[in-house]
């Protein structure tokens, strides 16, 4: 799969358009129930604390799905990331509200590479604190 974009219409600093992505209490069961990873500290409150977290937090994968949304949308097919990494630096912590938590996520063209192919670093943060480190995404361009 390729992108829709065209390599020749895309230089190194290239920002993508941002995304805003909501999380709620709700959201987390529904991927719970959908990825099958029912671990506690995704749902319960009374155990996250126990042991040691602020509250509920989001799990990583579903934080990783979301913030690669920016680059997928931005490609116009998500077949055309070809490569995806990120390392966890901090959890996305999910209160008990009306609100729930937001993910922010911006990318940026980083790197052209040979065959046609770009690689975009992603930032993603949280309630002010970065939760993605080394997020970087190498997609094919048309």
């Amino acid at each position: 799969m390729t992108a829709k974009i065209g390599y020749d219409e895309v230089e190194v600093g290239t920002e993508l358009p941002p995304g805003t992505f909501p999380v709620t209490r709700d959201t987390l069961v529904r991927y719970a129930g959908a990825s099958g990873d029912f671990n506690p500290i995704h749902w319960n409150e009374r155990f996250a604390k126990e042991v040691g977290l602020p509250d509920v937090i989001a799990h990583g994968m579903f934080t990783m799905a979301e913030a690669v949304r920016v680059v997928t949308d931005w490609a116009g097919d998500p077949g055309a990331v070809v490569e995806y990494g990120v390392r966890f630096t901090k959890p996305v912590v999910v209160p008990n509200d009306d609100k729930g938590a937001v993910i922010e996520v911006s990318a940026k063209v980083a790197e052209k590479l040979a065959d046609r192919r770009v690689r975009v670093d992603i930032a993603a943060t949280s309630a002010g604190q970065k939760v993605l480190g080394m997020a970087r995404a190498v997609v094919q361009l048309a």
